[in-house]
């Protein structure tokens, strides 16, 4: 049952209070002084708080006040029980978050009716709450954070279409691993997987990128979206040296023919980012020609390689050590493509 504080000086208007919670089979906990009950919310938060204001110590506008202030107790819904009756307490009160106000001498019902208002309201308003929260759970294992708080603050976000931004796009892929395929059963096989990519998710979100998804053996993240980041090229690579610097420690944990190398290629460019699908099922991506170079310079990378764009090394070689490769044919362009090898920072 709904525990209900209640900080009242006067002795029998405590205990008046006290016996019709009790009646409603409330569990009521008293406080006769503004101190006694700021420590005994913070002890034990309440369901409910009734307040005198004209109290020793710290009177019933402060303890409002407190409660309100503190994210750990703000939801917890106050109710004003005085024997001031002029306008101006009544606004001061509300004005410090008190969600009713009622003045003495009261009618018993008219009590009881507040507290089961604002009881029930509370138990809505929480039952929402933890909707929300194991909603934003769910939906955060398949998108970033990012993207979730999107969804949730504007709803009318999911719907298909997208817009033109300027992104970076990180691939990585585990090098070789089709042919452990062939020797692995697939249970051992997608365990091994799950805690490879769980240590490229790690550092993606890390440099707030955005999973953008899992690609067999690979993933794609995305930088610079949903949330502006300026730096975006430089937490791409950042994100490739940090994965490929952890992989050491992160072997010894694993037999000798699990231990894959992780092949990296980063493009930065405009993209169209948005819902791509259907109606009922959609992805939030982006697709363009950015996106197919990332791609196709992790095909060029090998060996733990790092391989950007030009655009990507421009924007960070004051920050990098890395060389020029030749121009090479990719796959799906007429011209040589100029990218560049990521040695380490500078």
């Amino acid at each position: 049952m709904p525990n209900v504080l209640v900080a009242e000086d006067n002795r029998d208007s405590l205990e008046l209070v006290r016996d019709i919670l009790l009646s409603l089979g409330y569990t009521p906990i008293l406080a006769e002084n503004g101190r006694e009950a700021l420590d005994l919310i913070a002890a034990q938060p309440p369901d409910l708080v009734i307040l005198d204001i004209n109290m020793p110590e710290v009177d019933g506008f402060e303890v409002c006040a407190a409660i309100k202030r503190n994210p750990a107790t703000a939801k917890i819904p106050v109710i004003i029980l005085t024997a001031h009756s002029d306008v101006e307490s009544r606004v001061t009160g509300l004005g410090l978050g008190a969600d009713d106000y009622l003045q003495k001498p009261f009618h018993p019902r008219e009590l009881v009716a507040r507290i089961e208002t604002r009881l029930r309201a509370k138990a809505i308003t929480d039952d929402l709450r933890a909707q929300g929260d194991e909603l934003r759970r769910t939906f955060e294992r398949f998108v970033g954070p990012e993207v979730v708080e999107q969804l949730l603050e504007d709803p009318t976000h999911i719907q298909l279409g997208g817009v033109e931004t300027e992104v970076s796009v990180l691939f990585a892929d585990l090098e070789n691993f089709t042919r452990l395929a062939e020797s692995v059963p697939p249970g051992e096989l997608l365990d091994i997987l799950n805690r490879y990519h769980t240590l490229m998710v790690q550092h993606i979100k890390a440099n707030g990128g955005t999973v953008d998804k899992f690609l067999g053996d690979g993933v794609m993240a995305l930088y610079n979206t949903p949330v502006p980041q300026p730096d975006h090229p430089l937490r791409a690579v950042r994100t490739a040296l940090d994965i490929r610097a952890a992989l050491d420690d992160f072997h010894r944990t694993l037999d000798p023919r699990f231990r894959l190398n992780v092949n990296f290629g980063i493009n930065s460019g405009r993209a169209i980012v948005g819902n791509v699908g259907a109606p009922d099922i959609m992805d939030f991506t982006a697709i363009g020609d950015t996106v197919n170079l990332a791609s196709r310079l992790e095909g060029l990378a090998g060996s733990n390689e790092i391989v950007v764009s030009e655009g990507t090394w421009h924007a960070v070689a004051d920050y990098v050590i890395g060389e020029r490769l030749a121009p090479r044919p990719v796959r799906g362009r007429g011209e040589l493509v100029v990218s560049y090898l990521i040695h380490g920072w500078r």
